[in-house]
């Protein structure tokens, strides 16, 4: 599959503020299993989409044991599945634990470098691409829409990690103060990605950053390393949006003025159960969805959508910065 990296045509010129698009329209999804069918990119499709993004678990190639061949099975039928209209997209990815090779992995996967090698091969990343180049496939990228600047950071919440506290989906709070999600060189760089400038914030972590109720993973598995990221995003809190992944249930959440949208799954459902969290806004989906984050000139849209592109849940953000 070829990914383009090259700014949107229909977006500012350069020399001039005349806009040519109504609306910057990005889809997002997780958990998406090459061995099932993908309907779900039926109503995508329909959604005249300039982005798309990939917010981890993008195929299903973890063992028990850790190899990668099935991962690379995995990845040479996830290209053959795909549908041909992303090739007309800028399509972003990051990865989580079933594309990273073993579920709930972290940091000490052995096989984590090979891993990373199979996802820039995937991902067609070019060897001058700073992911081809250092451990991690964290990157960031920046746009203009509408005179406005948006930075968007991709982060990695698996190549780092410290160990999970607990059983396996009945985890508890790590709480060694060294205990890490992005490790020692992601949090410099992405704090000196915060000193750039920029007018709005779109942030994406492949397992929740916000929601602390469910026995899962979360950040608040690291409570320590929860509390830096948002001291660290506390002076952008009224223009940054958080994207997720990982959980097979969709769902919106506020914290203060922080917004986090988790998109899971393409096409594994979860389990229904009635799920709370003190920051949730309304209740979470299990079904199939995908997600919308549409900017126009004054406002952010962000919807939760099912397989008929009908919407679960939703909400808008004013651009007033």
């Amino acid at each position: 599959m070829k990914i383009f990296f090259l700014s949107f045509f229909l977006l500012l010129t350069s020399s001039t503020n005349f806009i040519y698009a109504e609306s910057i329209k990005i889809g997002l999804g997780s958990c998406l299993d090459q061995d099932y069918p993908q309907p779900i990119w039926q109503p995508i499709e329909k959604e005249d989409l300039n982005y798309f993004i990939f917010l981890g678990d993008n195929v299903y190639g973890d063992t028990r044991y850790g190899s990668l061949r099935k991962m690379k099975r995995a990845y040479d039928k996830q290209k053959t599945v795909l549908p041909s209209f992303l090739n007309d997209l800028e399509v972003y990815a990051i990865w989580d634990d079933h594309d990273f090779g073993i579920n709930d992995g972290g940091g000490d996967y052995r096989f984590k470098r090979k891993a990373q090698k199979l996802y820039l091969e995937f991902w067609e990343i070019s060897q001058s691409d700073e992911r081809s180049n250092r451990d991690g496939i964290y990157y960031s990228k920046d746009e203009t829409f509408f005179d406005k600047r948006f930075k968007f950071i991709f982060l990695d919440t698996r190549f780092f990690r410290s160990e999970l506290v607990g059983k396996k989906s009945n985890y508890t709070e790590n709480r060694d103060k060294n205990a890490t999600i992005l490790g020692i060189d992601q949090w410099k760089w992405f704090e000196n990605q915060l000193k750039d400038e920029f007018d709005f914030l779109f942030i994406f972590s492949s397992i929740q950053i916000i929601a602390e109720n469910h026995r899962f993973e979360k950040w608040s598995n690291f409570p320590y390393e929860r509390d830096k990221f948002f001291n660290s995003i506390e002076q952008f809190k009224d223009k940054t949006v958080l994207f997720s992944g990982d959980r097979h249930r969709a769902g919106i959440y506020k914290k203060g003025e922080i917004i986090e949208i988790t998109s899971s799954s393409m096409n594994k459902p979860g389990s229904s159960f009635d799920e709370t969290d003190k920051y949730l806004v309304g209740v979470t989906y299990p079904e199939v969805n995908y997600s919308i984050l549409e900017i126009f000139e004054k406002r952010i849209s962000l919807k939760i959508k099912d397989i008929d592109g009908n919407t679960l849940n939703s909400i808008e953000l004013e651009l007033n910065h």
